[in-house]
């Protein structure tokens, strides 16, 4: 655990927490008009260049995520009532969630999608739309705010973020509040995850919380059969799964998920973080009458620098929890969408190419590097975190702190960065 450099006296009231920091200068996230996909996507239908089939919700869903580039073999399955439309989730009736690297869908059958788009400086942007809306009118994305009392606090690190919780489900899906609730990232223990999430695939004799509810006791405890869960490859038999198009909520997908969600949240924080910074030292220049600096100086340069370390540790799987013993297994049909266009070295080497075994990837620096949100942060940010990137797979790191990358390990993630143009080559 960093902590932050005291700031100076002068600087504390500008640079003080305070509540949804995102909707001040320089982000005002909910006034500012976004630039994201679902936004560009709307466009596109008003001007009649897309079109997308509308016989019912499904075709509605399906022609959304085709032009995400949302995979269908992303789905994944939650029945905790956690949602905008809890009324509509239950253990019996589980919502379906998509994602791709810049854009997550969910779908809770009957009612709206529920949609996340990246927008490259304000970080998620939340959508309902109404895939049911009468033919004469047009599908309309219609931003939430409402959204942010979940998305935009202490889960997701006081910035807009997307989650993933584990929570104890009790029989209806209603989380057991008294039993608390993990927001669920690449350091997670095995054990700790998917309370109510549908989980298909195997993994050993590790077992996890997926698949079952709890009962809560007088005595504030509850009770969760978490072995009835364990290696589940067919969930007919705890819900009625025909009104689902795919039957299945891949473990291995719902580990990227998770990945990805924390990953995706410490840049948004490290880039707004960052803006902020900057901006607050204009504005305390002006008002001291001193000359305005391009460069980030004393504070916002150590603001800066911390930011970064945050984002090279969550991007090389710092504290990475181990997976149970002998790996996991998931659906290959996942797998192969997800690698499909992963940016590759000369020698074919990906980011996104799968272990299994003892962890997730096999080179651990996070497929996130080629994502939206990394691609567009701010400059100063952008230059340090690519120099301190650098410096560790170069082995010039001499804190000790990314000693588990082996030396070839690091040799192989180099390459592959300098070949897809993160980093620059030698």
């Amino acid at each position: 655990m960093k902590l932050l450099f005291l700031l100076p006296l002068v600087a504390l009231p500008v640079l003080a927490q305070a509540e949804d920091e995102y909707e001040q200068a320089p982000i005002r996230y909910s006034e500012t008009q976004p630039r994201d996909a679902a936004y560009a996507l709307e466009k596109m239908m008003l001007a009649g260049k897309v079109k997308i089939d509308r016989t019912d919700a499904w075709s509605v869903l399906r022609g959304v995520l085709k032009q995400f580039g949302i995979p269908e073999e992303s789905q994944v399955m939650v029945f905790s009532k956690t949602s905008k439309q809890n009324d509509r989730i239950s253990p019996q009736t589980p919502r379906v969630i998509y994602f791709s690297d810049d854009a997550y869908v969910g779908y809770s059958v009957g009612g709206s999608l529920e949609i996340s788009t990246i927008d490259p400086k304000l970080g998620p942007i939340f959508y309902l739309l109404d895939p049911e809306v009468e033919p004469s009118k047009p599908l309309h994305f219609e931003r939430d705010q409402s959204c942010l009392s979940c998305h935009g606090g202490p889960f997701t690190p006081e910035v807009p973020g997307v989650i993933v919780r584990s929570v104890f489900p009790g029989p209806e899906g209603h989380p057991i509040m008294s039993q608390g609730s993990t927001v669920v990232d690449t350091t997670t223990p095995f054990s700790d995850r998917w309370g109510g999430w549908y989980v298909t695939g195997k993994h050993g004799s590790q077992l996890h919380r997926g698949n079952v509810t709890a009962t809560e006791n007088a005595d504030n405890t509850c009770d969760m059969p978490i072995e009835r869960g364990a290696n589940i490859t067919d969930l007919a038999s705890f819900f009625d799964t025909s009104p689902y198009k795919r039957k299945k909520s891949d473990i291995v997908a719902l580990m990227v998920l998770e990945h990805q969600t924390s990953v995706q949240n410490v840049l948004t924080k490290a880039n707004h973080t960052a803006m902020r910074a900057m901006h607050m030292q204009t504005s305390l220049q002006k008002e001291l009458g001193e000359p305005v600096q391009n460069e980030p100086v004393g504070t916002a340069r150590r603001i800066i620098d911390h930011m970064a370390e945050d984002v090279i540790e969550a991007l090389l799987f710092k504290d990475e929890a181990a997976l149970p013993e002998g790996g996991i297994e998931g659906e290959e049909d996942f797998q192969t969408a997800f690698t499909a266009r992963a940016p590759k070295s000369a020698d074919g080497r990906s980011l996104k190419d799968f272990q299994l075994h003892t962890r997730l990837f096999k080179h651990r620096c996070s497929f996130m590097v080629h994502s939206l949100t990394f691609r567009h942060l701010s400059p100063h940010l952008k230059t340090t975190v690519i120099k301190m990137l650098g410096d560790v797979l170069a082995g010039k790191d001499k804190s000790g702190t990314f000693d588990y990358l082996g030396e070839s390990e690091r040799k192989h993630i180099l390459a592959i960065l300098q070949d897809t143009g993160v980093l620059p080559k030698a």
